[in-house]
C-alpha cells in the first residue's frame, strides 16, 4: 500500500504497524523518534498495535535526549511536540530547528510592528531575542500592540513584553534594553545579534538602524505603517538596496505625519510585523528568497499588494560609490529642525 512518509509517497507492505514501519524504513534509534499519523501523535506504547491504512500521512520526528538532560544540539520531547508543525517542513527539520534555537534577533521597538514580530519569533523558537524600547505602555497602544494588556499600562514595554514572551515559550533567552538606541549604543548592541528587525516609528530611528546595521554588517528588515498602508524590505548591508538608497535623508520635522497624527489601522502592524518575522526566520534558516532589492507595498483598503523592484543606488550617501557618511553619527539621522524633539522620547515604537 501507499503511504506519505515525511512528504514522500512510498510503497510499504499491507497491514503494517508503526513499529514495523520504523523497522521497514530502517529508522535509526527508533526509541528517539516521535511519530505522527495524519497530524496526530501516536503514543510510544501504542506503536506495536497501531496499524496504518492506505494513504495515511506519516511523519517521523527525530529528537535526542532519551530522558537525560538535553545537550546544546538536542531537542527535548516537549520541544519536538512544540515545534512539530515546522519540524516536518523540509526547509526546517531537526537541523533547522536547532539552528533557530541557536540564533538571535534584536527587535528595535516592541510596539505595533515589534509586538507581532517578537510573538511569532518566540513561537518559532528563535532562541535569543533582544528587545530595545525606552517607552512605557499606554492605553492607546492596546489597539495594535499585542504583547500588552490593560494591566501593563504604565509599565516599561520591554519588561511587559519579556513577561508575555516568556510565558509563551520558556525556552527563550530574552534580553531587555529599556533605553533609546543611539549612535553610542547601537554598534555594540547590534553586533551581538544575527539579525535585526527595524520596528521603530520615528524617522531618526529608522535611519539610525539602517546606518548602524551597515557599519556593523548586520542584515535587517525594515517596515513602516501609516493609516491603511504598509511597506517592508530586507537589507543585506553592502549587497542589496539599503534604506538610504530609497530615502537618502530624513524628511523635515512635521513634513510626514506620524501615526498619532494620521492614525493607524491596528492590523497593519500585524501584517507587516509578521512579514518581518518571516524574513528573519528565512534568513536564519538560509532558506527561501529574501525580500531584498524589492519593496513590498500594501494598501489594505483595496487589499492591494505591489512589489517595487529596486537596486543599490550608486549615489547612496551610505553605500554608494562615493559615500558621504563614513561613520555612525546622529548628525546624519536627525530630521532637519528637529534636534530638540528627537532628543526626547519618541512617540511610539
Amino acid at each position: 500500500m501507499k503511504l506519505f512518509i515525511n512528504g514522500k509517497t512510498k510503497e510499504v507492505p499491507d497491514s503494517i504497524t508503526v513499529k514495523q514501519l520504523l523497522e521497514y524504513e530502517s529508522v535509526e534509534m527508533p526509541q528517539y523518534v516521535s511519530v505522527q499519523i495524519n497530524e496526530e501523535f501516536v503514543r510510544r506504547e501504542l506503536f506495536e498495535q497501531t496499524y496504518l491504512s492506505e494513504g495515511d500521512k506519516v511523519d517521523f520526528l527525530y529528537y535526542m535526549g532519551g530522558g537525560q538532560q538535553a545537550g546544546p544540539g538536542d531537542l527535548t520531547m516537549e520541544q519536538v511536540e512544540r515545534y512539530s508543525r515546522q519540524l516536518i517542513l523540509e526547509e526546517v527539520g531537526l537541523a533547522g530547528q536547532q539552528k533557530l534555537l541557536g540564533s538571535s534577533v534584536l527587535l528595535v521597538g516592541v510596539g505595533g510592528l515589534g509586538s507581532p514580530a517578537a510573538y511569532y519569533l518566540a513561537a518559532a523558537g528563535v532562541g535569543r531575542l533582544g528587545l530595545i524600547d525606552y517607552d512605557k505602555v499606554e492605553m492607546n497602544n492596546l489597539q495594535r500592540q499585542i504583547l500588552f494588556n490593560a494591566g501593563d499600562v504604565g509599565k516599561l514595554k520591554v519588561q511587559a513584553a519579556a513577561k508575555t514572551l516568556s510565558a509563551l515559550n520558556p525556552d527563550l533567552q530574552i534580553e531587555t534594553y529599556p533605553y533609546r538606541l543611539s549612535d553610542t549604543t547601537a554598534l555594540s548592541l547590534i553586533k551581538d545579534y544575527d539579525f535585526v528587525i527595524d520596528a521603530t516609528d520615528g524617522f531618526a530611528n529608522k535611519f539610525l538602524v539602517n546606518d548602524a546595521c551597515f557599519f556593523a554588517g548586520k542584515p535587517f528588515v525594515h517596515a513602516g505603517i501609516l493609516r491603511f498602508e504598509g511597506q517592508v524590505i530586507t537589507v543585506l548591508p553592502g549587497k542589496t538596496t539599503c534604506y538610504r538608497c530609497l530615502f537618502p535623508t530624513p524628511p523635515p520635522s512635521g513634513a510626514v505625519p506620524s501615526c498619532a497624527q494620521a492614525g493607524i489601522m491596528g492590523v497593519l502592524g500585524g501584517f507587516m510585523g509578521v512579514l518581518q518575522a518571516t524574513e528573519a526566520i528565512k534568513y536564519l534558516l538560509g532558506k527561501g528568497e529574501l525580500l531584498t532589492d524589492r519593496l513590498l507595498y500594501l494598501d489594505a483598503r483595496q487589499m492591494y499588494f505591489h512589489q517595487i523592484n529596486t537596486g543599490r543606488s550608486p549615489n547612496c550617501l551610505l553605500c554608494g560609490e562615493n559615500p558621504v557618511i563614513t561613520e555612525l553619527s546622529e548628525e546624519h539621522v536627525t530630521c532637519p529642525a528637529a534636534a530638540a524633539k528627537e532628543a526626547g522620547s519618541d512617540e511610539n515604537f
